[in-house]
């Protein structure tokens, strides 16, 4: 029997509703004085104006009036505590190096050692000028390659030209990396010939030892050119899928469209799976960093060592900069969808957010582009929009991208999307989006929950198509930071 109130803490003086409950009813020892939406918090306790209110056993904001219990707690009575750039101080943590053998999954080994989920063809535009172009090469070759290779795949943008500085080299990384993933049987670069991205740049970040490259300006016929070099791709990228350990899994966690439950059900279930995967060896990544304020400590007091902590404050507060340097308060968040779902401040949010990270040690920190250099936890940089950050994740190495959502979002990207839901309406309501329910962590329990995941994070990754596969949702977006010409 799933109960109508959820308190996460002994301490907490809020609790969620898990189901639409009426004025009048009691649950958890207290009598709602209004109508509470599924999601949403109550009071459990008299909170005093100026008193911090707590869910996760941590302040979500400070109260602005007097709540007494059964009130509904929400944006209408509790304000964001969040300011600007913060003082830290590094304290040790306890860590534990045993490695834990998970169940293993079938995947494509490549001459680097590393292992990918998919042995694709991506076509790679290195400006918008030639996005349709590489689109249309992949479109014919993934016809005419069918059965050959798991898929070829165009990744188009509108950017590449008219593009300085550090802006640039931002676009120039992220597609560089992407052109380094073990996904990638094959690359097949498509460039203009008079773009601020040239290709020559784009090769000097690349190693994929199957890669080709097409100068649109340069061809004679740049459809049929480009399909001959995915030809010879194809033939170099022949492979079969062998026996690898969890530990060669990279993990890419994610949050979108979250609501009143993500932090109950589906963020602390892919924190579980995160730390199965470390505790295997393998590498979790967790991006999102706008959405970690007012939850940072948590991540401070589990780095590895002082230089790692000293990279997530500077990433940290180099993050809050950016919102105040463009006029920005750092709380402008949660969404109006997350507001409607429940979610009051970015503490809380964050909070929930981070419950995704599960508790392992963090053990990098890598900018924006960066590729995953240790096993463990790394934190990327890059911000809570979840194409872009789904794309940092991807470029980063994350051979599977675990998202989750309490209000469903159709988005796929490069490499295989696995979408969680935090509730079990969700999963029942949208099936061609949803991979997962998570809403079974309230009748079920997490454990149940947490085996039924990793058994389907194994499958996928050995081949089983996920529901943004299956629809064809494969998309990229890069951070835009600078000036256009």
């Amino acid at each position: 029997m799933i109960p109508a109130l959820f308190r996460i803490d002994p301490k907490d003086s809020t609790a969620t509703a898990l189901r639409d409950m009426a004025a009048g009813e009691q649950a958890l020892g207290v009598t709602l004085a209004e109508p509470i939406g599924k999601g949403h918090k109550v009071a459990m306790k008299p909170i005093a104006p100026g008193e911090p209110v707590l869910k996760f056993g941590f302040p979500i904001g400070v109260a602005t009036r007097a709540i007494a219990p059964g009130e509904h707690v929400h944006t209408h009575n509790v304000a964001t505590a969040l300011k600007g750039s913060g003082d830290y101080a590094f304290t040790p943590s306890a860590q534990d190096d045993a490695l834990v053998e998970g169940p293993g999954f079938l995947g494509y080994r490549r001459a680097n050692g590393r292992v990918g989920t998919r042995n694709e063809i991506w076509v790679i535009p290195t400006v918008g000028c030639v996005a349709r172009t590489a689109q249309k090469i992949a479109e014919r070759a993934e016809k005419l390659h069918a059965g050959r290779i798991d898929g070829v795949h165009a990744f188009p943008h509108p950017f590449g030209c008219s593009q300085l500085g550090d802006d640039l080299q931002g676009t120039r990384a992220i597609l560089s990396a992407l052109a380094n993933h073990p996904n990638a049987g094959g690359v097949l670069i498509v460039g203009l010939g008079c773009e601020n991205n040239q290709i020559s740049g784009m090769l000097e970040g690349i190693e994929h030892p199957n890669l080709r490259t097409l100068g649109a300006q340069m061809a004679s016929d740049e459809i049929e050119e480009g399909l001959a070099l995915v030809e010879e791709l194809v033939a170099g990228a022949q492979a079969e899928r062998t026996p690898a350990p969890l530990s060669e899994l990279v993990l890419g966690v994610k949050c979108g469209g979250s609501d009143g439950f993500s932090g109950l059900t589906a963020n602390p279930l892919v924190g579980r799976m995160a730390d199965a995967v470390i505790a295997a060896g393998g590498t979790a990544i967790l991006t999102e960093i706008p959405e970690i304020f007012g939850a940072e400590q948590l991540l401070m007091e589990r780095a590895q060592d002082e230089a790692v902590f000293d990279g997530i404050v500077e990433l940290v507060n180099d993050f809050k900069a950016y919102f105040t340097r463009h006029g920005e308060p750092v709380s402008e968040n949660p969404s109006p969808g997350n507001i409607a779902g429940g979610i009051t401040t970015l503490e809380e949010k964050s909070l929930g957010a981070v419950q995704k990270a599960g508790h392992a040690i963090v053990t990098d920190v890598i900018p924006y582009g960066g590729r995953v250099r240790r096993k463990g936890l790394t934190l990327l940089e890059a911000p809570g929009n979840d194409a872009v950050s789904s794309t940092a994740l991807a470029a980063a190495g994350a051979t599977a991208i675990l998202f989750t959502t309490g209000r469903g979002t159709p988005l796929g990207f490069p490499v295989p999307t696995i979408k969680i839901a935090s509730n079990s309406d969700l999963a029942t309501r949208k099936p061609g989006w949803i991979d997962f329910d998570a809403g079974q962590v309230l009748d079920q329990g997490m454990d149940v929950a947490a085996d039924a995941l990793l058994d389907t994070i194994a499958a996928i990754a050995s081949g089983k198509e996920t529901a943004a596969e299956r629809n064809g949702e494969r998309e990229i977006a890069i951070w835009k930071r600078g000036v256009t010409l």
